[in-house]
């Protein structure tokens, strides 16, 4: 009896002590997760380094953010992204305390509070026309008791108070043909010069009273050579452009109201001068540079008549806008990168022949060229000046230089990632030292005692900050080699910039980085853009001494009949094995399921004038090719007219292309949508990886109902062309908006469903036999959510659920696409709060696991729905056999549960992807969001049913399992002894 009450007291121990995690607790945020935040390309930097407060610089960036960084480490202090519409046009600081932004094409004009980023006011400035927008802010100009802010945008000049963001004054140019170029404030003066082009050869300036936004004085004068491009100030009265050929500079002066030309031949100045020359922007006094071809040219200006030629070089150049260092001195950097170094150069405006600082610094040749750079100066300990100088870098990085150092770097090019895949880490093959094994036991037995005092609740803090240490250091997520539950890989990804990152899954720390040459502005490819990124090699069994590898696409040019360019790089250690440069466009790619013996995946590459191009180029891959050939379909969308075509291969090419790796394609079947009435607004199919663990779906009541899985299956959605313009543009009656799913072999149109009244745009994902998209419902006036269901109705003899346990069906038969398929769709429509960004599905190795819906939101963060809240099955009223098959109860909206967002507190500011790759184990899928942030985590769906937790406590079912024992041997002693003096008696 005392033996079983002590089982039963030990059972209920037991399982108390097995808490089953149902929240994240705040000790446990970072285990499993991280999150990075970035800020994009910087576009223009203001520092402020006053002595009072901490020295920051003031950033803009092409991401649309504007952030304070602190000048020391580069962490950011505050930020604000404002959106994909909203594109910062200029940034400036006024009144040493407020951060001052122009916005969305001049029509936004805020004040943030410099030392905490809180938004202080917001002017809206409205006007008769789209112009430049340009952007002046300048402390000597008092109306009454604070600064102004003079801002051109919209064909209006207008006036702002730097405290509360009223328009003091405004000036109209709306029925001037205009095109403004710059606006000058001289030093000290209450005068304001507008100055522009009103045609391709007339030149005219305005002279504006900047107390009032009185009219002074508005001159014209003509040039018959006409004009190309911007102007460059070099004097307050003085501007240098180029004529139309680009190979004449004229310097115009406008001093006192006058207009005067002065024309002087580039070749003048430079003898073996060649091509048209660009002006670099820039605002140094007396100062101004031009580029021709490579050659950077920078001339002093002493005169109207007169232009010097200071410096030549074919080295890339940077040079940074003026920087006033005392009363009437102006310093500017000049940076020019050489091989593996960039030399930084500091100058006086006015002496051209003296270097205030003259450093050079090594450079990490995988961060490209220097884009930009911006100058600040400090006062040493000896009284001289000291500057620092931050670096915009080809590969979108950021960089602070002082004292020929860099003192820290940023890896913002992050923040525009454009496509991502992944790859496993090197297993695992090193012996482990005896004296390895003793040191990691000893932290074992450490670790879990100290487990055990935080159970029983004797930990001191010191003790819970050790857990907290070990647990970290103790996960090995950041080792670089695989681990059994495929948690740890790597993430390659490809950003705007061309460059390519590989992060570790555990930490999110870059493994490695590398800027594609293939990428790289060149003179064959002036505008080199990063398509896509394809797994090219992945080794198995055979292959395990080969490293994996990707392919990069790319093309040279914006146009559709851009040539390509293809980069072959190791994954894991970042090395460029090759790349190729294409003499045929690149419109479409299409992964092939076929590998060659060396593990290479198959890629068809179709360019613009549908020809098909095979890769790799080896007789193997073009053996394994040919015997799929009538196997291989495709098909492509066009947007913008309206179509959606199927394409099969013909034969090899012929004539001018004619190549063994060419072949020649046929259209199959189109789909016209009326251009008239329909628009295409969003075409999603199925991940070519996914995993459907069964075809067979067991229903209430033991019957059987089979998914319609098929590779093959397009969703389509269109929108009537009322419809395609922005929410709440058109009325209910005159937009509607309708889903397809298309067989893409044969063309044949499945399912179609008309939701009148509702508009995009649509976000939709595709998985198994299902599809899932949201959109607007202009009569609720809320967002939905639809969820399309496809089943198969040949094997309706298979219903009996024992005849698919005793293997009594006909799953085995063979299936044509080109037998009409007898399919039944289910359907159902839900209310949704929010808008969305982007939506994803989680992904499992096995595809056992239930489904969730991962859904980025307009709040930049990503919500976890159970897919079983959106099975078109529910009803008000489920009966005994559907609840116990997991029926939820219907309610017209889709619940949103707080704890279910992946990424807790945190936001993915500037959201724009998720991508969910599955780990080895079953119930694991593991979860990366990218936008301007990036994040990743492990979800598992259904919980972690086939393994225990990281924080399962080992030592506490040790000590209990020995108590057990003892208790037993002590109870069986005493019960031996107390039989034995039962018998004597």
């Amino acid at each position: 009896m005392a033996i079983r009450s002590f089982l039963i007291l030990f059972i209920l121990f037991f399982f108390s002590s097995l808490n089953p995690i149902l929240s994240l607790y705040e000790d446990q945020v970072g285990l499993v997760d991280w999150h990075q935040q970035y800020l994009g390309k910087v576009k223009q930097a203001v520092f402020h380094t006053h002595k009072t407060g901490r020295k920051r610089v003031v950033v803009s960036t092409e991401e649309n953010v504007v952030a304070s960084l602190d000048l020391r480490q580069g962490e950011i202090f505050w930020r604000h992204v404002l959106g994909s519409n909203d594109v910062i046009d200029g940034i400036d600081i006024a009144l040493g305390k407020y951060v001052i932004t122009l916005s969305s094409g001049g029509s936004i004009l805020r004040a943030w509070n410099l030392p905490d980023g809180q938004m202080v006011w917001e002017s809206s400035l409205r006007g008769p026309k789209h112009s430049k927008s340009l952007f002046l802010v300048r402390t000597n100009l008092k109306i009454e008791k604070d600064n102004i802010v003079i801002i051109f945008s919209n064909g209006r000049l207008n006036a702002v108070s730097c405290m509360d963001g009223e328009v003091l004054w405004e000036k109209d140019f709306e029925g001037e043909s205009l095109k403004v170029q710059q606006v000058i404030q001289p030093p000290g003066s209450n005068l304001i010069y507008v100055v522009g082009f009103a045609s391709s050869s007339l030149f005219e300036m305005y002279q504006i009273n900047a107390l009032n936004g009185e009219l002074l004085k508005h001159e014209s004068a003509a040039f018959s050579g006409g004009f190309l491009g911007e102007v460059s100030p070099v004097f307050s009265e003085t501007v240098v452009a180029l004529d139309s050929t680009g190979l004449i500079l004229l310097t115009i002066s406008f001093q006192n109201g006058k207009i005067s030309f002065h024309q002087m031949p580039i070749s003048n100045l430079v003898k073996d001068s060649f091509g048209p020359a660009k002006i670099i922007p820039s605002s140094v006094t007396g100062i101004f540079a031009i580029k021709m071809n490579a050659v950077t040219i920078v001339i002093r200006v002493k005169d109207e008549s007169k232009l010097e030629v200071v410096e030549k070089t074919n080295h890339e150049t940077s040079i940074s806008d003026a920087l006033s260092i005392s009363e009437g001195q102006q310093a500017f950097a000049l940076v020019q990168h050489a091989s593996h170094e960039i030399h930084l150069r500091v100058k006086l405006a006015h002496n051209w022949d003296d270097n205030l600082l003259k450093e050079s610094v090594k450079m990490d040749q995988h961060r490209g060229l220097v884009h930009k750079v911006y100058i600040n100066n400090y006062i040493r300990t000896d009284k001289s000046y000291g500057f620092r100088a931050l670096i915009v870098m080809e590969d979108h990085s950021l960089l602070l230089l002082q004292q020929g150092e860099i003192v820290w770097s940023r890896e913002d090019g992050l923040a525009s990632i454009i496509d991502v895949t992944t790859s496993e880490l090197p297993v695992e093959r090193d012996g482990v030292s005896v004296a390895k094994v003793e040191h990691n036991l000893f932290e074992w037995l450490k670790g879990h005692m100290l487990k055990l005092k935080g159970t029983l609740m004797l930990a001191s803090p010191q003790d819970i900050a050790a857990i907290q240490s070990m647990r970290l250091k103790n996960s090995e997520k950041s080792k670089m080699t695989r681990d059994h539950n495929g948690f740890r890989k790597l993430l390659i990804v490809l950003t705007r910039a061309g460059k390519l990152f590989a992060l570790h899954t555990g930490d999110g720390h870059i493994v490695w980085s590398h800027l594609l040459q293939s990428l790289q502005k060149s003179k064959v490819c002036q505008h080199p853009i990063g398509l896509n990124l394809y797994k090219w090699q992945v080794p198995h069994h055979h292959a395990m001494d080969e490293n994996p590898s990707v392919l990069v696409i790319g093309k040279c040019g914006p146009s559709s009949d851009a040539p390509g360019a293809l980069s072959f790089v190791d994954t894991y250690t970042g090395k460029e094995l090759s790349s190729l440069s294409l003499v045929h466009s690149v419109a479409q790619v299409i992964p092939l399921p076929y590998t060659d013996s060396t593990e290479q995946c198959l890629h068809l590459l179709i360019d613009a004038d549908k020809h098909a191009h095979l890769y790799p180029k080896t007789p193997e891959a073009i053996s394994i090719f040919e015997r799929e050939f009538s196997n291989i379909y495709w098909y492509s969308v066009e947007d913008d007219n309206g179509i959606i075509k199927g394409h099969a291969l013909r034969g090899k090419c012929t004539g001018e292309v004619a190549d063994e790796v060419c072949f020649e394609t046929r259209e199959l079947w189109s789909i016209v949508f009326p251009s008239e009435s329909e628009k295409i607004i969003a075409a999603v199919t199925r991940k070519l990886n996914e995993v459907v663990h069964t075809q067979a779906k067991v229903i209430a009541d033991q019957e059987v109902m089979y998914k319609y899985i098929s590779r093959n299956l397009l969703f389509v959605a269109t929108v009537a062309l009322k419809g395609s313009v922005e929410i709440g543009s058109v009325t209910p009656e005159e937009s509607w908006l309708v889903a397809y799913l298309i067989d893409t072999v044969t063309g044949r149109i499945l399912h179609q469903v008309t939701h009148h009244g509702s508009q995009g745009p649509v976000h939709a994902v595709f998985s198994e036999n299902w599809v899932v998209y949201h959109y607007f419902n202009l009569k609720a006036h809320r967002y939905e959510m639809s969820v399309i269901e496809i089943y198969d109705q040949s094997r309706a003899d298979n219903k009996d659920v024992w005849k698919l346990v005793l293997g009594k069906h006909n799953l085995t038969s063979p299936i044509s696409l080109y037998s009409r398929p007898d399919v039944i769709t289910k359907s159902q429509s839900y209310f949704f709060t929010h808008s969305v960004k982007a939506i994803a599905v989680t992904s499992t190795t096995k595809g056992i696991t239930s489904k969730q819906l991962l859904i980025g939101t307009i709040g930049d963060q990503v919500l976890a729905l159970d897919k079983r809240f959106l099975d078109p099955r529910r009803t008000v009223n489920p009966t005994q056999a559907e609840k116990e098959e997991g029926i939820i109860p219907l309610i017209d909206s889709l619940p949103i549960i707080p704890q279910s967002y992946v990424t807790h507190a945190l936001r993915v500011e500037g959201l724009r992807g998720i991508i969910t790759v599955p780990a080895k184990l079953e119930s694991t899928t593991l979860v990366f969001a990218h936008g301007v942030d990036l994040f990743f985590t492990q979800l598992a769906p259904s919980r972690t049913y086939d393994s225990l937790t990281d924080d399962f406590n080992y030592a506490l079912l040790l000590i209990t399992i020995v108590a057990l024992l003892a208790a037993i041997f002590v109870t069986w002693t005493l019960s031996e002894r107390k039989e034995l003096q039962e018998n004597w008696r």
